[in-house]
């Protein structure tokens, strides 16, 4: 029997939601507080804004689109040189900018029309795309499982039987569990991996003990600096870029066409709306997250309510420091075993959009446009542009539509050869 769709406006009982928003929490926690820790912030602002960040989202999109909002970091480089000789106060007031850039990016296509994307986004193109989403964190999921060792230094087994066990378990779990455990094989796995890892002896409660129970979130305003905001405004083009193909890959696993319906000028107006919000008081850009976008692949759970309780989640976490302090206590191999399944169902949704759309691979366009993406994407090539760096799937993505619109040309001008 085929697992059960729990489709994107569907409302289940606050028994089932509690412990289904509770999965969604731990896959965007770990990447989402790392920012704040590089940017020497209080997490609790940066989880608190996520979350409102997220149900602003939810509210703008009229509750269509099952997406959660956690910390970018496509905006790290720019920020850094920012913060290096401004701070972060200054690094704020280029957040602000660069989301009202993206919210007056998404009024632009209100009234402009998204059938450009049709023409810079071919299928031969966005499959690809979607692809190096999660093939270009497969390296990150592999460190934190333990499967890649630092130089000169040996594979932890303790790290391997934690993570390689968790794997299991989420593997087992999405395909033999039944009834309500067949739609939280992921928690259940996480859950099962802190035990194994608590068994192993890799757990560490001191931060938990040193923690008070209530750790509120801190706020400081932006400070406007024009050499701040240039100096980050770029950034906002490469999550444009990785807007999209996270749109197109959430719409292709809930079998809806988002960019039609709510409309990719609200999604992207939701995405920049909450960065704005974000940067005025303190907290860092948002975007949307691929781990969640596993989740729902995983789960085949869609419903925006669970989204949303994640989101209230995340604000409540943010009051209270023990309960946060203790998700933070979760081993990097726990998350690495269940990320190697996540960001790996985001790359076969990328291939899935390939199969689905029937891209004809005897036609050279097709052949080539799959071709240049995967590699550009996939082989660490980067470009510099000021404090901006383009690299992996946003590279690709560049160099995708310059083809496309190479290429439509060609075959408006008559000199394609097909």
């Amino acid at each position: 029997m085929a697992k059960r769709v729990i489709q994107i406006n569907e409302r289940l009982p606050l028994i089932e939601s509690i412990p289904l928003s509770f999965q969604h929490m731990f896959a965007m926690f770990g990447a989402s507080v790392l920012v704040p820790v590089l940017f020497k912030i209080n997490p609790a602002t940066v989880l608190l804004l996520n979350g409102i960040g997220t149900l602003l989202y939810i509210f703008l999109t009229k509750g269509k689109v099952p997406s959660f909002l956690g910390s970018s970091f496509a905006y790290l480089s720019p920020a850094f040189v920012v913060m290096a000789s401004k701070g972060f106060q200054a690094a704020q007031a280029g957040f602000i900018v660069s989301g009202l850039l993206l919210a007056l990016i998404g009024m632009i296509i209100r009234y402009a029309g998204s059938e450009w994307i049709d023409v810079v986004f071919p299928p031969a193109a966005m499959g690809s795309i979607v692809a190096i989403i999660g093939l270009e964190l497969a390296p990150t999921a592999a460190k934190m499982a333990g499967l890649i060792a630092e130089e000169g230094k040996a594979l932890n087994p303790k790290y391997l039987i934690v993570s390689i066990s968790t794997l299991a378990i989420v593997i087992i779990g999405s395909v033999v569990f039944k009834g309500f455990l067949g739609i939280i094989p992921i928690l259940v796995g996480v859950v099962s991996g802190y035990i194994i890892a608590l068994l192993v002896g890799i757990v560490n409660f001191d931060v938990i003990r040193e923690t008070p129970w209530l750790a509120l979130p801190t706020f400081t305003a932006p400070v406007w600096d024009v050499f701040a905001i240039l100096t980050i405004l770029p950034a906002a083009l490469v999550v444009v870029a990785e807007h999209i193909g996270h749109l197109i890959v959430t719409g292709n696993i809930c079998g809806t066409d988002f960019i039609k319906d709510p409309g990719l000028h609200r999604t992207m107006a939701g995405d920049g709306l909450s960065t704005a919000l974000s940067g005025l008081v303190g907290a860092v850009p948002t975007t949307t997250y691929g781990e969640n976008i596993g989740v729902l692949a995983i789960t085949k759970v869609y419903s925006v309510w669970v989204i949303g309780g994640a989101a209230v989640i995340s604000v409540i976490i943010s009051f209270v420091g023990k309960l946060a302090a203790a998700i933070t206590t979760i081993p990097d191999p726990v998350m690495g075993g269940v990320s190697l399944l996540l960001f790996g169902t985001i790359a076969a949704s990328g291939l899935r959009m390939l199969v689905d759309q029937r891209v004809d691979y005897s036609k050279p366009k097709n052949l080539v446009l799959t071709a240049v993406v995967l590699i550009i994407g996939l082989s660490g090539a980067h470009i510099q542009i000021g404090t901006v760096t383009l690299a992996g799937m946003a590279l690709a993505t560049v160099v995708s539509i310059i083809i496309s619109v190479m290429f439509k040309i060609f075959e408006v001008t008559g000199l394609m050869n097909e």
